[in-house]
């Protein structure tokens, strides 16, 4: 399955990947197509199994803060404010959801299956001063911000959470919703004025356990991108390793939230994506990434790959799983299964790594077969591989009207990375008359042989 990874239709933001049996299961926000605000009031569940990447399930709504059109009743009696960025782990064959609730007291849900539907176990029990002006044995005035959770190996559970102050407390594993008392830290992650935005802790906390070492990765200030810092002990203190992706590279950036799983002894980290031209409508990502045995993440691109080792050139390529959008082009959905990149103008750039192309021993020329939606104006596509500005194989004229238009290209072999440049094919005054003009939309394309 290439990048996004769930179907056109679901916007999984915040991503929180957990293996659970023989299944991979995706917890996270639920986004809207063009939404005006971050987030829904439901979160949903979906899950493939570990032998097959291909095939994912949505197992339906988890988890509510309002009443379903079904009859469902709400989760949270307490509040129906916007859920965010929920966590889940397993503890004694139970399965305790963390869901962040924006300005009100958090909530802990348990299911039997780690699909759900969960049902309320609490809300966050802790013991706070009255009349304080801040809490004083949690931080983040008790809300319990994007919420990551831990069980060690001893059984003891751990909870990051916080927005600009990275903060740790124990739970109670005997109830899975009780804070300890003084068992608060602040300041997991350095977020001082003075630290570096790269750096700097913004939010976004996931913890995870790997090789004896303990990870927590975040959204550092520079919010495009996620980060990661390691510690000896879950309590930490935490030290900044660097980054493993950054989502704003050649492409409309925004915030970024996920976090990494094994699979099949493969690790990936798992993310989101900006579309529909707002920061609120969020796909979500993954990527191959490699843990070295310095416990070090190299970072990785953004790509158009997913779960796949290469892209097949000549099976149609949607414009949606492109991981280079320049220019101002963007994404946006014109209905539940249709999905163009628009807002294309005189020197956009989309990009789609990586194809194999196979070798081709009979070197004949190629064809690009591209379709569009055509707004008026004569311009053309060249394509070039490897680089935005790199060796080019062939130029595709693109007219007036809505359809399908070919070009010949020279013959590709190997693996590459395709990149289509937009222009205006006209010249002169004609050429400051169409400056800024919409060319086309895109909808896909594919390479025949």
């Amino acid at each position: 399955m290439p990048n996004p990874i769930l179907p056109l239709w679901e916007y999984v933001p915040d991503g929180e990947p957990r293996v659970f049996g023989d299944r991979v299961y995706l917890y996270g926000s639920h986004d809207r197509p063009a939404g005006e605000s971050f987030c829904d009031i439901k979160l949903k569940v979906w899950s493939a199994s570990v032998f097959d990447l291909n095939r994912w399930v949505c197992h339906g709504d988890s988890f509510r803060t309002r009443p379903s059109s079904s009859g469902r009743p709400a989760d949270t009696p307490w509040t129906d404010h916007a859920l965010f960025a929920p966590d889940v782990i397993e503890k004694d064959g139970k399965y305790y959801l963390y869901a962040y609730i924006v300005g009100a007291r958090g909530a802990v849900g348990v299911a039997d299956r780690p699909e759900g539907p969960f049902r309320l176990l609490s809300p966050y029990r802790y013991t706070r001063e009255e009349g304080a002006a801040a809490d004083a044995e949690v931080g983040d005035d008790g809300i319990f911000n994007d919420a990551g959770v831990l069980v060690d190996d001893d059984g003891r559970v751990y909870v990051f959470y916080g927005f600009t102050q990275s903060c740790m407390n124990e739970l109670n594993p005997a109830n899975m919703c009780e804070v300890l008392p003084h068992t608060l830290r602040r300041e997991v992650i350095d977020g001082a004025e003075d630290v570096p935005e790269e750096r700097r802790f913004f939010e976004a906390s996931s913890p995870r356990k790997i090789n004896g070492r303990y990870y927590l990765i975040y959204s550092p200030r520079r919010g495009s991108r996620l980060a990661y810092a390691t510690a000896e002990r879950p309590q930490g203190p935490y030290t900044y390793r660097g980054y493993i992706i950054d989502n704003g590279v050649d492409y409309p950036a925004g915030n970024n939230h996920g976090s990494v799983a094994c699979i099949n002894g493969q690790w990936y980290v798992f993310y989101h994506r900006m579309t529909n031209g707002t920061l609120t409508s969020r796909r979500a990502c993954v990527e191959k990434i490699t843990i070295l045995p310095d416990g070090t993440i190299p970072p990785v691109e953004m790509t158009s790959l997913g779960f796949e080792d290469a892209l097949n050139p000549y099976q149609p390529t949607p414009a949606d799983i492109a991981c280079v959008l320049t220019g101002g082009c963007k994404i946006i959905e014109k209905d539940v299964m249709t999905r163009v990149v628009t807002d294309i103008t005189d020197g956009c750039v989309m990009g789609y790594k990586y194809y194999d192309f196979g070798e081709d021993l009979t070197h004949e020329p190629m064809t690009l077969a591209v379709r569009v939606r055509g707004m008026g104006t004569p311009c053309r596509l060249r394509v070039l591989l490897d680089a935005p500005d790199g060796p080019e194989a062939g130029v595709c004229a693109i007219g007036t009207a809505d359809g399908v238009y070919r070009a010949r290209l020279t013959p590709i072999t190997g693996r590459h990375a395709l990149y289509l440049r937009a222009e205006h094919q006209v010249e002169g005054w004609m050429h400051d008359f169409f400056k800024g003009k919409h060319l086309f939309e895109l909808e896909q394309f594919v390479i025949l042989k």
